[in-house]
C-alpha cells in the first residue's frame, strides 16, 4: 500500500514516504515524485520498461540517485513513469530497478509541479519499527 505525503518546504516541495520494506520505498518515492510531477498519474500508462542499476555509497545516497535518475530520463527524454519495481541490496548499496512508462503526451498529460531537481537538503533515510521512513525535498 502506497503511503507518502507532501510537506511545504520554503520554495520546495517535501515528499515524507513510509513503506513496510526498503524495496518498497524505493518504489513508492518514485512513485510519489511522478505523482507531484503529473496531475493524473492514472493516465500514465506503463507501456515500456526502463532498467536502472544503480550503486552508491550510502543508502541515502542511493535514494538520491535513482530519484534523481528518474527525473533525468523526464527532463532529457519526456518520460514519465507510473509504475516500479525495485530490488535493493543494502549492505552493497545496489540497486536494480524498473519504471515502467510512456512518453510525455502534452493532449494526455497535464504536468502540475515543475520539479528542477531532487535536493540533499533534509534527505533522509530511517528503518522504524514496523518499516522504513524517507524524506526527499524537491526543488520545485
Amino acid at each position: 500500500m502506497l503511503m507518502y505525503e507532501t510537506f511545504d518546504h520554503t520554495a520546495d516541495l517535501g515528499l515524507r514516504i513510509k513503506a513496510d520494506d526498503l524495496p518498497s520505498l524505493f518504489a513508492d518515492a518514485a512513485h510519489a515524485l511522478f505523482d507531484v510531477i503529473v496531475d493524473d498519474l492514472s493516465l500514465v500508462q506503463p507501456q515500456q520498461v526502463v532498467d536502472v542499476n544503480l550503486q552508491s555509497d550510502e543508502l541515502v545516497y542511493l535514494l538520491f540517485d535513482w530519484l534523481n535518475h528518474l527525473l533525468f530520463l523526464f527532463d532529457a527524454k519526456g518520460w514519465l513513469f507510473s509504475r516500479f519495481d525495485v530490488q535493493v541490496n543494502e549492505s552493497a548499496c545496489r540497486l536494480q530497478g524498473k519504471a515502467w512508462g510512456e512518453r510525455l503526451d502534452p493532449s494526455r498529460h497535464v504536468l502540475a509541479h515543475e520539479v528542477k531537481a531532487i535536493t540533499y537538503h533534509g534527505l533522509r533515510i530511517e528503518q522504524k519499527e514496523g518499516g522504513w521512513l524517507a524524506e526527499v525535498i524537491v526543488d520545485i
